[in-house]
């Protein structure tokens, strides 16, 4: 039934926003101008196994009521429980702090520079106001909402992508040959960095609770199985475009960077008078690209409105993923501590945390150091990982946690 497919549509869409945050745009351009298309296979094996981490998951929050969070609660002792608590509550910080940096450099590409990256910073601070504001009008809003950034994400990325051409032949044989020919230690970084970005740790809690938005009888069998295949199928869906604007960025990179140098990048940028050609030394030293560079590189080969549209995709991105980091930490923190906090002080704390060492760095060093913050946030994910993945695995395969939905495997 589409209607009630329908009905059940909003949870994973939110969900799949932590696949698009700036982090994941950054892992994505890197990966295709260092590896070409030869990383494809991790991005959707990654995808698919975040697919399956997040059923279990929507699962847990369906079949018990509860998220995950709350069932961390009630089945650790004190000290494990504190420990959990903590390493979620680094991986949103470090999430926040991607999308402060994310947001940041796009508002100085959209503005030609004339807001400086730590002006960039300040305003993010009006994420608050503005996630408070569209919060006053229930949680459907604020899914259209979102689901109105992630279409500006796949139109942006999208134009990007018909811009470029990339070869489609090497898209396939990228995306279905799990191989990476010559490839060294940058490719693997890469490789482990997608994984990071894309896996985000503290969206199993996330996506947990926001299941429990729809009324499901958890007394009737039928109903229960009903909510876990339309969730199902809903995540399909959300993840199968977070997916998709994925490889637009990815292959987009590596159709017109892939084995680029300085030089070549530098001649392109003179020759377009772009102001932005001293970011490029001109030596043979093979390109390395990040969000602003990006940006920039786009906007020397193929024009002022390649670089705007792919500021405005950064920004939605910032600006959607800043919101949904938002509703983890107030769940995370309500489920642990059973500390009620209203939703400004939550968000003002965590955005406080996230903003104060970005804009020391955006203040005293360049957008090489800010862009660099993100490489590390990336692993710092990665390292979070287990906090989140080893409790909803334990508590989904528990008979006495899952009763009937227990996941044998």
């Amino acid at each position: 039934s589409f209607r009630k497919l329908w009905a059940f549509t909003g949870p994973g869409f939110l969900m799949s926003i932590a696949y698009l945050d700036p982090g994941n745009i950054e892992s994505d351009l890197q990966s295709g101008a260092v590896a070409g298309f030869k990383l494809l296979w991790v991005l959707m094996l990654a995808t698919i196994i975040g697919l399956l981490l997040q059923r279990l998951a929507a699962r847990l929050g369906v079949v018990t009521g509860l998220h995950l969070a709350e069932v961390c609660n009630r089945q650790y002792q004190k000290v494990p429980r504190i420990i959990l608590w903590l390493m979620v509550e680094l991986a949103i910080i470090g999430s926040d702090m991607q999308e402060v940096i994310g947001s940041a450099i796009a508002i100085n590409l959209l503005s030609v520079g004339k807001i400086p990256l730590w002006g960039g910073v300040l305003i993010t601070i009006a994420d608050t106001f503005m996630f408070l504001f569209l919060d006053k009008y229930g949680l459907r809003k604020l899914e259209a909402f979102f689901g109105f950034l992630i279409t500006i994400m796949a139109l942006t990325f999208g134009y990007e992508y018909i811009t470029v051409k990339p070869n489609q032949e090497k898209l396939l044989k990228g995306l279905f040959i799990p191989y990476c020919q010559n490839c060294g230690t940058p490719q693997l970084e890469q490789a482990v960095g997608i994984v990071g970005a894309v896996i985000m740790p503290h969206n199993m809690y996330l996506h947990s609770a926001l299941v429990k938005s729809r009324q499901v009888n958890r007394a009737n069998k039928k109903e229960v199985r009903e909510a876990n295949k339309y969730f199902f199928i809903e995540s399909c869906i959300a993840l199968f475009v977070s997916f998709i604007i994925n490889i637009f960025v990815v292959t987009v990179f590596a159709e017109a960077f892939f084995e680029k140098t300085n030089a070549d990048v530098n001649d392109v940028c003179m020759n377009s008078s772009s102001p932005h050609s001293s970011l490029f030394p001109n030596n043979n030293q093979t390109l390395e690209v990040d969000i602003y560079k990006g940006g920039v590189v786009l906007g020397c080969y193929f024009g002022p409105a390649a670089l705007y549209i792919w500021a405005i995709g950064i920004l939605a991105a910032g600006q959607s993923s800043t919101m949904t980091g938002t509703y983890s930490g107030q769940f995370v923190m309500e489920g642990f501590l059973n500390l009620r906090w209203s939703r400004f002080a939550r968000v003002l704390l965590t955005r406080s945390i996230a903003i104060t060492p970005t804009l020391f760095v955006a203040i005293f060093q360049d957008v090489e150091h800010l862009t660099g913050m993100n490489d590390f946030l990336n692993v710092l994910m990665s390292l979070q990982l287990p906090f989140a993945l080893i409790p909803v695995l334990t508590f989904t395969s528990l008979p006495s946690v899952m009763n009937d939905f227990a996941n044998g495997l």
